[in-house]
C-alpha cells in the first residue's frame, strides 16, 4: 500500500470511517511491529505495537496530513520505543526473569542459516540506537532517506551518515565473528 493511500485512510479514519481505520492498521502493522522489534526486542514488540496504535488513534484528530501517515505513525512508534527503553532502565531487572529462548539459542548448535540470522540480529542489537534506527527504517522497512529523516526528526545527511556507519559497524562485527576458514585437508 502506498503512502498516499495510507494517508487517505488515516484522514478517513479521523472522520470516523472504521473500515479506513482497519485498512490503515493492516497497511502499516507489519512495519510498525518490525521497527519496534528492532528498536526494543521481539518479546515486547506486540505490546508496543498495540501501544503505538492506541497513541496514534488517540491523537488522530491532530493529524493534518502534512507528512505521510506512515512517517507520522513510525515517528509515534519511535517515541513508544524510547518510552519503553526509558521505563526499562528505571525499573530494576528481576533476577528470575530469564529469556529462555535466547538462552537455548546460545547453547544449542545452530544450522548455518539460523546462525547467520542470529549473528545479524545480535550485530543489529549492538549498534548505536540512532544508527540501528536509521538502518532498520531504510534497509529493513524500505523507507526513503527523506521519510526516515522525518520519522527521526533529523536532516537527510544525518540519516545517510547513520546508515553508512551502521553498515560499516555491521560489516566489522560480522567479520570479527566469522569463523576462521578451515584448512583444505586435500590440498
Amino acid at each position: 500500500m502506498d503512502d498516499q493511500q495510507l494517508t487517505w485512510y488515516a484522514i478517513a479514519a479521523k472522520q470516523g470511517d472504521r473500515e479506513a481505520a482497519a485498512a490503515f492498521v493492516r497497511g502499516t502493522q507489519r512495519q510498525v511491529r518490525q521497527l519496534l522489534r528492532h528498536l526494543t526486542d521481539r518479546h515486547h514488540a506486540d505490546d508496543l505495537t498495540q501501544d503505538c496504535y492506541v497513541r496514534a488513534f488517540s491523537s488522530l484528530a491532530s493529524f493534518r496530513g502534512q507528512a505521510s501517515a506512515r512517517s507520522w505513525l513510525l515517528a509515534i512508534a519511535r517515541r513508544v520505543a524510547a518510552d519503553h527503553l526509558r521505563r526499562r532502565r528505571r525499573r530494576p531487572q528481576q533476577a528470575d526473569c530469564v529469556d529462555w529462548q535466547s538462552a537455548a539459542e546460545r547453547v544449542q548448535p545452530l544450522q548455518p542459516a539460523m546462525s547467520e540470522s542470529y549473528a545479524l540480529r545480535v550485530a543489529l542489537g549492538e549498534l548505536d540506537a540512532d544508527r540501528r534506527e536509521a538502518f532498520v527504517l531504510t534497509q529493513v522497512l524500505g523507507l526513503s532517506y527523506e521519510e526516515t529523516a522525518r520519522v527521526c526528526g533529523c536532516r537527510i545527511g544525518t540519516v545517510r551518515s547513520r546508515v553508512a556507519r551502521a553498515r560499516s559497524d555491521l560489516a566489522e562485527h560480522l567479520r570479527d565473528d566469522a569463523p576462521a576458514p578451515r584448512a583444505d585437508p586435500g590440498g
